[in-house]
């Protein structure tokens, strides 16, 4: 009798041990529709490697996926994983305490990523990391080759070359930016995609410390110049001109320049194969001035707090902090892994990482969509009111200091 209990419970343990684990259904939310088939692939590399760990990616129009996902969560119904955004648009749903906070030793990888992009998805408050960064961007100009070479243009090296290359551009009849202001958050990335270097390191690093503000000459004096290369070198009538009819300018060969971010180049190629792109940091006014591009981070990874699948969810997580993942990201997407050691075979790809050696954060974005009222929100409305002459740099300079007083510390007085 014993000798057959022993041989039943021998039978049953090697049937246990055979059998696979339970399966695991992740959910996994975005706002990157158009990005669906890429990550349909990464999850096919992900599920080959963990046996019984299934993803479900699932998609929602970006302009309402903080307000979904937000609800969601805060019902009780939000996903295992989820992409969320950098900065500002983090802390909504990292303080109220929606997101697994992340570690070293929970995955591990994230040891070797910048200071910069761990920041960014981390909340102000205590420094806790709520997300596995995802990609940079960067705000600079893209310009069309074939036009540049056709009329003798070399990529400038300051202020008044980049007045004459545009200017040389409008003589042979092309346009030469092609940027609209009708999108208003367009207004925010001319601004900083093209007045970055005027305004400098020193003015960046001042206003953090808290010993300047908006009133500083650098930056206003930099909102003039970037209003008087838009009168004279913008589309007519640019200011009722949306996003997607600048970006069809530009592709179509109509325009020589576009102000915009790295994010734009992959989008350019799919609407014009045959496009040649170039990339540089629009300069400063003199030669020895430091070129600087406008850098921020995207988005990150995170995990429900409340998951059930949290050993999973983790699994995967440290899957998108890996070097594997990071270089079939930049590979397959176009766009600047945060992970370190991804190489860049698309030499475009390549020159953007090595502009952003060069750069200061992309401010309002970066620091200042804290609080109400958000400096995004005020310089995409007070710059609109600079093209068309309702206002000037000064009075700007006063209303982002006076405006975000309301609750950024150094400014109040």
């Amino acid at each position: 009798m014993n000798n057959r209990l022993i041989r039943i419970g021998t039978a049953l343990a090697a049937v246990l041990i055979a059998a696979p684990a339970l399966a695991q259904d992740l959910t996994f939310w975005s706002w990157r529709q158009e990005d669906r088939a890429a990550y349909e692939q990464f999850i096919d590399t992900f599920e080959a490697a963990n046996p019984g760990i299934t993803v479900k990616f699932e998609t929602f129009e970006a302009a309402n996926y903080n307000t979904i996902l937000a609800t969601a969560l805060a019902g009780g119904t939000g996903p295992d994983l989820m992409m969320v955004r950098a900065y500002g648009g983090l802390e909504n749903v990292a303080s109220a305490g929606y997101l697994e906070p992340l570690t070293t030793e929970t995955v591990p990888a994230l040891a070797e990523f910048s200071t910069a992009s761990l920041a960014a998805e981390s909340g102000r408050a205590d420094g806790t990391l709520y997300a596995v960064p995802f990609a940079s961007q960067t705000q600079l100009v893209i310009y069309n080759k074939a036009l540049f070479d056709a009329n003798g243009i070399a990529e400038p090296q300051t202020w008044e070359e980049l007045v004459a290359a545009s200017q040389k551009l409008k003589d042979a009849g092309v346009i030469p930016f092609a940027n609209g202001t009708a999108t208003a958050w367009q207004n925010e990335t001319v601004t900083f995609g093209l007045g970055s270097s005027l305004m400098g390191k020193d003015f960046y690093d001042e206003l953090m410390a808290g010993t300047t503000d908006f009133t500083d000459e650098r930056f206003t004096g930099a909102l003039a110049a970037v209003a008087e290369v838009a009168a004279q070198y913008f589309p007519d009538g640019f200011i009722g001109l949306d996003y997607p009819s600048a970006q069809q300018l530009f592709s179509s060969g109509m325009a020589g320049m576009f102000i915009g971010g790295s994010y734009e180049l992959a989008t350019f190629k799919t609407q014009n194969p045959d496009i040649e792109l170039g990339v540089f940091a629009a300069p400063g006014k003199t030669a020895e001035d430091e070129k600087l591009v406008g850098l921020y981070f995207d988005g990150g990874y995170a995990a429900n707090a409340a998951g059930a699948n949290k050993e999973a969810s983790l699994k995967f997580l440290n899957y998108l902090a890996s070097k594997e993942f990071g270089q079939a990201f930049a590979d397959t997407l176009s766009n600047i892994s945060t992970v370190p050691g991804v190489t860049f075979d698309n030499p475009l790809l390549a020159e953007v990482n090595e502009l952003n050696q060069s750069s200061i954060p992309y401010l309002m974005l970066a620091h200042f969509r804290y609080g109400e009222p958000s400096g995004s929100v005020l310089i995409q409305g007070e710059m609109q009111k600079l093209f068309s002459g309702q206002t000037t740099p000064e009075a700007i300079g006063t209303t982002l200091t006076e405006g975000l007083a309301a609750w950024y510390e150094p400014f109040k007085k």
